[in-house]
């Protein structure tokens, strides 16, 4: 993969701690790694791995303590707070477990308040017919299953035409079925679209679905596979 595809963002040791002492806890220790356009990557680990705290930081959500992450050229890591909410603003898309939507707004207002603040947004219809809801555009977020929201905050996150999609366990609150149905939408913005989409899980199982797959373990990476024959999430089972 490294030899076929341009790096988006290289990672370069990268360390977060929280608390002192005998309570400090190093969330990330020596972290680094680099993500490819084009790629579908899950980040495995169980609660309290980093993995989170890692993509926070990858997103600019959050400072490591130590380390770079280079992204067209920049530093994140020596950007200040304006430099950084533009730069989630240009560049990177957030889907979370928690939908996030506003109950007072339509799906496409909901949406249209994410593509006003971008530099280069999709048109709203493209983004919905993306994700398979174009007919659900004057719905309100009461109106659709807990499925078709979590499909409305991926269009929500795609609308800003980002470079990156990072996913910190959206199918989290989801029923078994339902979380199927959004790995199969995130799939679909791989393979047929042509999206970066960063996983975050502690579900294994849906590391076969992805190019590579990186295990952490108490802030560390622990392993990185590079899977050659990844399968549909529609066949994958947990």
């Amino acid at each position: 993969m490294e030899s076929t595809k341009k790096v988006l963002l290289d990672a370069q040791n990268l360390w977060k701690s929280y608390g002192k002492g005998e309570a400090r806890i190093d969330a990330l220790a020596d972290v680094s790694l680099q993500i490819f356009d084009g790629e579908l990557l899950t980040i495995l680990g169980s609660s309290g791995s980093g993995k989170s705290t890692l993509l926070n930081s990858l997103g600019g959500m959050d400072k490591p303590d130590r380390g770079k992450i280079i992204v067209n050229g920049k530093d994140l890591c020596k950007m200040n707070d304006r430099a950084l909410t533009d730069y989630r603003r240009k560049n990177i898309g957030f889907v979370f477990q928690s939908f996030n939507l506003i109950a007072e707004l339509t799906t496409k207002e909901n949406i249209a308040m994410t593509a006003d603040t971008a530099h280069n947004p999709h048109i709203i219809e493209e983004v919905f017919d993306m994700v398979g809801l174009k007919a659900k555009m004057n719905n309100y977020p009461s109106q659709l299953s807990g499925g078709q929201q979590q499909r409305i905050s991926i269009a929500r996150a795609l609308a800003k035409n980002p470079q990156l999609l990072l996913c910190d366990e959206p199918t989290g609150a989801l029923d078994y079925e339902t979380g199927k149905q959004i790995l199969v939408e995130l799939e679909k913005l791989v393979r047929k679209h042509g999206k970066t989409v960063v996983i975050v899980t502690h579900t294994q199982e849906i590391g076969k679905m992805s190019d590579r797959i990186i295990k952490m373990r108490n802030g560390k990476i622990t392993n990185v596979i590079i899977n050659q024959n990844p399968v549909s999430a529609e066949s994958i089972e947990w």
